[in-house]
């Protein structure tokens, strides 16, 4: 047909509907992640954002975005763990400019 090669399948049930919201979702929230100036904020937006592409991986079986997504969300939510308990560690120069921020 004429528009088979423009419009992909088009989901036909809820739950596979719900997978593509999440992962648009996912894909939101890791562009704006970047966006982020406060690092918590960053690697909070971050992980929630891998965690929805990690869904949608899985959905779609993909092993190679599975563990890139994972590792992502894995490495914000470590960060987010160092600056939480006083472990991540910046220049002085980092530290007044973040000072300023807040």
């Amino acid at each position: 047909m004429l528009l088979d090669k423009l419009l992909p399948n088009l989901p036909l049930t809820l739950s596979e509907t719900l997978i593509y919201v999440v992962a648009g979702i996912g894909i939101i929230l890791i562009t704006y992640a970047v966006f982020l100036e406060m690092e918590r904020r960053q690697d909070l937006v971050m992980m929630l954002g891998a965690s929805c592409l990690f869904v949608y991986a899985l959905y779609t079986e993909n092993t190679i975005f599975m563990i890139a997504t994972a590792g992502l969300g894995i490495a914000s939510a470590i960060e987010f763990g160092e600056i939480l308990f006083g472990l991540h560690k910046h220049s002085p120069e980092d530290l007044k400019k973040y000072r300023l921020l807040k």
